[in-house]
């Protein structure tokens, strides 16, 4: 975002650092009182006053903002212009006056660094803000888009591992005159793992190809960002099953990565809302006399005018 958006000034004191490692962003955009799958309800606010952004509001799971150097917030400076386009995305480096991390979330038994903040009367230079003003969703597409399509990619790396241990537990665990993996049933665990990652994979691999026309491709973030969690989850429960005992035990990793796939159903917009928004734009193309392909295409280009009805 700040290589697309920020200011010349930015770009010079914090761009180069920041690619280099020398220090982390966050982003702040969830409130404690209100429905996140609803963002146009946010109540963050920032006024200009001469040349500073006045910033006041409350945040919560602004991850990784305890080691960050600076936190981009996603505040209302626009009351009067319609939902969309009443929002900004302002930069404020984490010593600014007014800025507090009041704690660190703990997160199914975990600190992950999901701070929740204050900001109280924050005053930062009006060249701070990221594009135009009410630019923030905007701005927020571009980011999101991508950052879902790497939580799949990750999702993918986790499943695998968790696939091989189970594997490795059914072709070496002791079981009569055999080892466990010589069942039926667990066979059927095999099976059914390696097929659900085999289809994220070749999914993910569909949505980062639409993504490199240009295309945001949100029809098909949301199916793999929905199917991903949902695969992460089975491939990772079903390697604890085989583990047994072992498999919840802080022995191996499996109960750690179980927490951790839960997320998943939550991060970067619940399933449900994935699952409702990808509903209606493909019934929304129905609608108007066009079908929908998965196939190779460039937006939608199968007419239902055309098909046979019988």
């Amino acid at each position: 975002m700040l290589h697309l958006y920020a200011s010349d000034d930015w770009k010079e004191r914090y761009l180069g650092p920041l690619v280099a490692g020398d220090f982390h962003p966050s982003f702040s955009m969830t409130e404690p009182a209100i429905s996140s799958s609803d963002p146009t309800q946010l109540q963050c606010r920032a006024e200009l006053d001469g040349d500073e952004w006045v910033i006041n509001g409350h945040k919560w799971f602004t991850s990784g903002a305890d080691r960050a150097a600076y936190t981009t917030v996603m505040v209302r400076s626009e009351p009067d212009a319609p939902d969309h386009r009443a929002f900004s995305q302002i930069v404020v480096p984490v010593d600014t006056p007014g800025y507090t991390i009041v704690r660190d979330i703990r997160a199914m038994g975990m600190l992950g660094g999901h701070c929740e903040i204050k900001y109280e009367n924050v005053r930062v230079p009006a060249s701070n803000i990221l594009g135009e003003r009410g630019e923030g969703f905007a701005i927020a597409q571009e980011r999101l888009g991508p950052g879902r399509i790497f939580h799949c990619m990750r999702w993918l790396g986790q499943a695998q591992r968790a696939f091989d241990l189970m594997c490795e537990r059914l072709a070496t665990r002791k079981l009569g005159d055999g080892v466990l993996g010589d069942k039926q049933l667990m066979e059927a665990f095999i099976f059914e793992s390696a097929a659900e990652i085999q289809q994220s994979r070749l999914m993910t691999l569909d949505a980062a190809r639409k993504m490199d026309t240009g295309d945001q491709a949100r029809v098909e973030i949301s199916l793999i960002k929905v199917t991903g969690a949902r695969m992460l989850h089975n491939v990772i429960d079903r390697a604890i099953q085989v583990h047994g005992a072992l498999g919840v035990s802080e022995d191996m990793p499996l109960e750690k990565m179980y927490r951790q796939a839960r997320f998943a159903r939550l991060v970067d917009g619940a399933d449900e809302v994935h699952i409702s928004r990808t509903g209606r734009r493909i019934l929304r193309a129905y609608q108007h006399g066009e079908g929908w392909d998965f196939g190779e295409r460039e937006g939608m280009q199968l007419n239902i005018s055309k098909r046979s009805v019988s």
